[in-house]
């Protein structure tokens, strides 16, 4: 295959990381095809079972090195919902009577809300979010 050849399927393989998540497989074969366009291009062209072998054995260490280590670093986050809103104020959009559930507004968005709490929460007035049940706020009324 000639080198550009390498590089257009590099370049599709990378591409398709991008489209389909397929935790930086697609990627690491990318890279590989990357490296032996780039090595007939700058160096020298190699005759098409070494191109192919040098493929495989580039993937293989490409795989066993690097490619847990990008995708643990590309999958961290800032932690789920749950962890970022527990402890929020959200504003109370109906009433909501003890264990009764209603609408809050939290953070722009307007959220299921459950009252945890023993006493009554009335519209326009702050309810603390103490958990995150699904998408369910649940709240208790703030003093």
């Amino acid at each position: 295959m000639p080198w550009w050849g390498w590089i257009v399927v590099g370049a599709l393989l990378l591409g398709s990381e991008v489209v389909i998540t397929t935790e930086f497989y697609l990627a690491v074969f990318g890279a590989a095809a990357l490296c032996v366009g780039l090595f007939g291009l700058l160096v020298v062209e190699l005759p098409d079972w070494q191109q192919w072998l040098g493929f495989a054995a580039l993937s293989v260490v490409l795989l066993v090195t690097i490619r847990r280590r990008f995708a643990a670093m590309m999958s961290e986050s800032e932690g789920e919902v749950r962890d970022r809103v527990v402890g929020e104020l959200a504003q109370v959009s109906e009433s909501i009577a003890p264990g009764g559930l209603g609408r809050a507004e939290l953070r722009g968005t307007s959220w299921p809300a459950r009252n945890v709490g023993d006493r009554p929460i009335e519209p326009g007035s702050q309810a603390r979010a103490i958990s995150v049940d699904g998408l369910t706020l649940e709240i208790v009324a703030e003093p």
